[in-house]
């Protein structure tokens, strides 16, 4: 039986605007006041973990510890399978320091053409852990599969999504209106178990 959240106020562990945005547009309906870990100064834990899980949950746990509240972490990324599920959980690192995603797509673009693939396969895994500050957590896992394009399309995503087309549909994640990327992503699956086993009933 999951841990069932019933505080008012919960840690967004992440420092990628990006991220926090997409949290608050997921839990506008719920009656919760999110905070993050970069309104609160928090100091960012190293990502030392070898598996999204281990990733989102040592984050979860240092922003809850910190804090006092429960905290929510997501640790995600794309995996490109033609070059064996990379770049995975070091998908921002791809980015650089600077966080350049432009030069992250170029890495994955460069990195298909040296393999000599017309493979685009690709996947995006979410993974989010619910930590409390007593040390509970609650793990979930999303994943959406698709095909990867060139030239990246679109700026209404974040990260790696101009370059990522959903199977099902025609266009990028960086394309997509919010609510429709909201609806089918992988953060929303793994979002939609978290709600279930959470906060429901």
């Amino acid at each position: 039986m999951s841990r069932k959240f019933e505080d008012k106020r919960l840690v967004i562990a992440s420092h990628n605007q990006g991220k926090v945005s997409e949290f608050r547009d997921l839990f506008k309906s719920f009656q919760v006041e999110l905070l993050s870990v970069s309104e609160l100064n928090h100091v960012e834990p190293d990502e030392t973990g070898d598996t999204f899980k281990a990733n989102a949950e040592l984050k979860a746990l240092a922003a809850a510890t910190q804090s006092g509240i429960p905290a929510l972490a997501d640790d995600s990324g794309l995996c490109v399978e033609a070059l064996n599920g990379q770049p995975g959980i070091y998908s921002a690192r791809w980015a650089g320091p600077q966080k350049d995603f432009d030069f992250a797509m170029e890495k994955v673009r460069l990195g298909l053409i040296e393999e000599g693939t017309l493979n685009t396969r690709a996947y995006f895994i979410a993974g989010l852990a619910l930590a409390w500050p007593d040390g509970h957590v609650e793990y979930f896992e999303g994943r959406v599969d698709g095909d990867l394009v060139w030239p990246p399309r679109g700026l209404k995503g974040f990260g790696y999504d101009p370059m990522f087309i959903p199977d099902g549909h025609e266009i990028t994640f960086g394309e997509m209106e919010p609510d429709a990327k909201h609806a089918m992503s992988h953060r929303a699956h793994a979002f939609k178990q978290l709600i279930d086993a959470c906060f429901k009933g």
